[in-house]
């Protein structure tokens, strides 16, 4: 492991024991004013967020909206990789700002219309990320995964513990389905039933 590596797996753990930590006075207290602004804005305004996100999870894991069919080169190291990364991720906030602008401009309820956009523009991100290092976002596993890391970044605390464990564990917990069918199903049953 390189010394770029060394200091990448520091600086995570790091970052996840403060991910894990009890958040602050001020975030909490921000958190019941989110609550309570919350409780004023229009059921309707509510609906558009949930159906946009309900909407982006469906696109995610049928596997259709985000992939795209530019090719990605792989660089080989982990450093490589990072300051790739680091570009794309310049490009995209640089989206994602023109659009916040666009939708300041409109004020909130005309920047309803554009949350979708900005949902597809994170999600954009996350695709190329993983193709960046290397993994297949056209496998399911991979685009529920994506929608872990997703919710990790809007998570409660509670749960927010909750979506680390499970990326943390990830390799153990991702569906084998090879396995799963074998076990479960004798694939000569299933093949000659649905004849």
């Amino acid at each position: 492991m390189s010394i770029y590596e060394n200091q990448a797996r520091n600086d995570m753990e790091t970052w996840k024991r403060k991910k894990l930590k009890r958040s602050g006075i001020l975030n909490r207290t921000a958190k019941r004013a989110q609550l309570k602004f919350n409780s004023v804005i229009p059921e309707k305004v509510h609906t558009v967020i949930t159906d946009s996100i309900k909407n982006m999870v469906k696109v995610t894991l049928a596997g259709s909206g985000f992939v795209s069919s530019s090719k990605v080169t792989v660089p080989e190291s982990f450093e490589e990789k990072e300051k790739h990364m680091g570009e794309r991720l310049s490009f995209y906030r640089k989206a994602a700002a023109v659009e916040g602008a666009g939708t300041g401009a409109g004020g909130i309820f005309l920047g309803l219309a554009d949350f979708p956009l900005l949902l597809s523009i994170k999600m954009k991100y996350l695709y190329e990320a993983a193709k960046i290092h290397g993994y297949d976002p056209s496998s399911y596993e991979e685009r529920l995964f994506m929608l872990y890391i997703f919710q990790l970044a809007f998570s409660s605390d509670d749960h927010r513990r909750e979506v680390i464990s499970i990326i943390d564990h990830w390799e153990e917990k991702k569906m084998d389905w090879l396995n799963w069918t074998g076990k479960y199903f004798s694939r000569n049953t299933v093949i000659i039933s649905t004849l």
